[in-house]
Formats: C-alpha cells, sequence, structure tokens
C-alpha cells in the first residue's frame, strides 16, 4: 500500500512537471512569436520538449519568413522615398486604416508643423472631411478625377490639388492608396491679387473716363450756346483728369516693367550724404515745394551703397511728393539716412503732417490703397506710388515700412543693404 502511494505520488509529481515545462515552453514560444525573434532550443534545453521538436521548427519559420517580408518592405519603402524624395511633387502612401507610410520632403514642406508623417493617421495631418473622403474612396473603388481642395489649420489656408490611385498593399491582403499632391497655395493667392488688381484698376481708371466722356458729351452737345467762362472750365476739367488717366497709366507701366524678370536696374556706387543733399536742395528750389522747409540729415560717415540711382530717386521722390500732398505749407520734411548695422542703412523721409491712423499703416504700401479716398484724388494721387517704392526697395534687396506716432507725422524707413551681395 505504502509502494503503491509512493509509485502514484512520483507519477503525479512528474505529469506536474511535464505540464509546467509544456506552459512554461508555450509561454516562451508566445513570447518569442511577439518579439519576432526565432525560439532557440540551445538556450532553454530544460524546457524544450522533444515531441515539440516539428512544431518549434514549423514557428520559427514563420518568424523568419516574416521578418524577411518586413526587412523586404522597409527596404522598399526606404528605396521608394528615396527615389521621390526629391520630387517637386508631394507623395503620399496610406494604408487601410489611414496610417502614413510614405511622405517625401515635399509633403513635409506643404505641412510644415508635422515633422515626422510616417506612421501617424492621415487625420492628424489634413484636417478636411472632403480630402479624408477622396482617401477612403480611391482606395476601396477605381482611380478618381484630380480634385482640388481648401484645408484651413487655425489661421492659414493651403490649397492643395490630388490625384490618387489603389495600390496593392505589401502582404497582398490589403489595399492601400498612393497619392500626388501639388500645392496651389502661392498660385491661389496670386490669382486672388490678380483679380484684385484688376478690379481696383479698372474702377480708377473708370472714373477719370466717364468724367472725360462726360464732360466731353456736354461741350459737343452745348458748344454754340455754352458762355466761354463754363468751355473753359470743363476744358481744365478734362485736362486735369486727362492727367491722372496718364499718370495711372504711367505707373501701371512701371509696376509691369519692376515686376517682370529683367527689371533692369544699374548698380553703381552712390555716396549717401551727397545724394541726399543734393535732391532736399533740388526740390527746394521747385515751385510747388517752395513753401516748405526740406532738409537733409546724413553723415559723410555713411559712405556709399550700391544702388541704381535713378531707381533710388524715383523711391525718394514718391515719398517727397506725398509728404508733399499730404502736409499742409509751411511744414517740415526731413530726408536722409543712418547707419544700422555695418552692412545695411536706414533710409528716411519724415514730415510734421497729421499723419496716418495705426489701422491704416500696414496697408499703405498695397496698390491703389488710400487712407482718405476723395483727398487723393483731388490731389492727383494714382494710389501706386507706395507700391512702387515697395517694389524697388525689394529689388534693392531691402525692405520698406511707415511709422506714425499719434501727433508726430509720418516716417517712411527703406533699409537698404550697403552692398549687392549683402
Amino acid at each position: 500500500m505504502i509502494i503503491s502511494l509512493f509509485i502514484l505520488t512520483v507519477a503525479l509529481g512528474l505529469v506536474l512537471q511535464i505540464a509546467w515545462k509544456q506552459n512554461r515552453a508555450l509561454r516562451q514560444l508566445q513570447e518569442a512569436a511577439q518579439r519576432n525573434q526565432p525560439y532557440l532550443r540551445e538556450e532553454n534545453p530544460a524546457n524544450f520538449l522533444p515531441q515539440w521538436r516539428p512544431l518549434v521548427d514549423a514557428i520559427n519559420q514563420l518568424i523568419r519568413s516574416n521578418s524577411e517580408l518586413q526587412h523586404q518592405h522597409t527596404d522598399q519603402l526606404s528605396q521608394l522615398e528615396a527615389t521621390l524624395g526629391n520630387l517637386r511633387e508631394a507623395v503620399l502612401i496610406v494604408d487601410e486604416s489611414n496610417y502614413i507610410h510614405l511622405a517625401n520632403r515635399a509633403l513635409r514642406v506643404i505641412f510644415p508643423a508635422a515633422r515626422d508623417l510616417v506612421n501617424l493617421r492621415l487625420e492628424l495631418i489634413v484636417r478636411s472631411r472632403p480630402f479624408i473622403e477622396y482617401v477612403r474612396a480611391t482606395r476601396t473603388g477605381p482611380a478618381l478625377p484630380r480634385q482640388e481642395f481648401e484645408i484651413i489649420d487655425g489661421s492659414s489656408t493651403i490649397w492643395i490639388e490630388v490625384s490618387g490611385a489603389p495600390i496593392a498593399a505589401p502582404d497582398g491582403k490589403s489595399q492601400w492608396a498612393l497619392f500626388v499632391i501639388h500645392d496651389m497655395t502661392e498660385q491661389r493667392k496670386l490669382e486672388h491679387v490678380r483679380r484684385d488688381f484688376v478690379a481696383n484698376a479698372s474702377h480708377e481708371l473708370r472714373t477719370p473716363l466717364s468724367i472725360i466722356k462726360g464732360y466731353i458729351e456736354t461741350l459737343v452737345d452745348g458748344h454754340l450756346t455754352m458762355a466761354v467762362e463754363d468751355r473753359d472750365k470743363f476744358l481744365r476739367t478734362i485736362q486735369r483728369h486727362s492727367e491722372r488717366l496718364n499718370a495711372i497709366i504711367d505707373d501701371l507701366l512701371v509696376l509691369s516693367r519692376l515686376e517682370s524678370a529683367t527689371p533692369g536696374l544699374k548698380f553703381a556706387p552712390v555716396q549717401l550724404d551727397h545724394y541726399f543733399t543734393n535732391l532736399a536742395a533740388d526740390y527746394q528750389q521747385r515751385p510747388h515745394a517752395r513753401g516748405y522747409q526740406i532738409s537733409a540729415q546724413a553723415a559723410a560717415e555713411l559712405g556709399t551703397i550700391s544702388a541704381d540711382e535713378e531707381k533710388l530717386t524715383q523711391i525718394f521722390s514718391n515719398l517727397i511728393e506725398n509728404a508733399l500732398k499730404y502736409t499742409a505749407a509751411g511744414s517740415q520734411i526731413e530726408i536722409g539716412a543712418r547707419l544700422v548695422e555695418s552692412d545695411e542703412v536706414e533710409c528716411f523721409v519724415r514730415d510734421n503732417g497729421p499723419g496716418i491712423p495705426s489701422e491704416d499703416l500696414a496697408h499703405i504700401f498695397e496698390r491703389f490703397y488710400r487712407v482718405e479716398k476723395g483727398r487723393s484724388r483731388e490731389t492727383g494721387g494714382t494710389g501706386l506710388g507706395l507700391s512702387i517704392v515697395k517694389h524697388l526697395a525689394h529689388l534693392h534687396g531691402g525692405r520698406v515700412w511707415a511709422e506714425s506716432p499719434p501727433g508726430q507725422g509720418l516716417t517712411i524707413l527703406v533699409r537698404l543693404p550697403r552692398s549687392r551681395s549683402a
């Protein structure tokens, strides 16, 4: 009886030990599969059961095959990204769950806020329901025609043109999608600017033309019975608006030349102190400026800058003429420059007139923008002078802005590099 109980106890212990080894071996096999690493019998001799050899060999073979497929997949995507990386067009590949598997450099330029796009959900990058629906429809059906989408991201708006096609996933079991994306943002902005410019130019040209047409029709119909004084008044009005019309056309032609591929600037050294002194003296002698005090402030230490002197004169003549138009007779106008950095000078035209409201300062360099529209037309302004100044400053590698502290007049500042290389 005692011997039987002993044998039973030993047998039960062996069974439990085998069961424990089996459970432990199963757990280790499961962990090996999860880590995608082969189960090594040499490292686990105590846990390895000989009768499990076929199972372990099969699992190890599956793990190796899966690793090879993953390496192939990674290598293919790397090769594809290297091939597409330098394309100007943005390329995007997403899987069946909208996870991004490939995004070239051009796509990161379109969406700079997301630096690392791979392995992110597309919805986190492109917040546009129509675009996400387009992606879904492309992946689940035939290739769709090219479409354009407007994507609003905070305060900025992006326009993209997208064409897509379904592609087979590397495993051959699911459907992915490939998209080629063109950034249309700058083009749409330029089209908006062009439409505004055409509308504004048409309006500005129509005003003097309508006045000229009306006065001429009156003269044609009643010139025989019209008083000489009225006829003289009509002719002078026609002349004034003809001059305004001619000025608008001249400024439009200037802007067109400045925006062309070859604006025709001729750079040469310009001695700043002599330049501003001579410019102030020249304007002081002009009939329409004799009632003003025009002075120059430019030290000899400023030296020279590399600039097109004719275009430089166009910049400061526009600014001085503006100051003469919008300040009362007897006002002070100061022109000059000061050294702000070793490679830059800051030129200015300052008056002690009424100034400009702060809400208008950011817009005065826009085409046809006027703070007081009626007054600008009365003084013969075209609304293009400051736009020309801005273009010329940019062509010299500089920038321009305005400052108008309350009660302290208006100052237009033009910062220019001393040399063309700067």
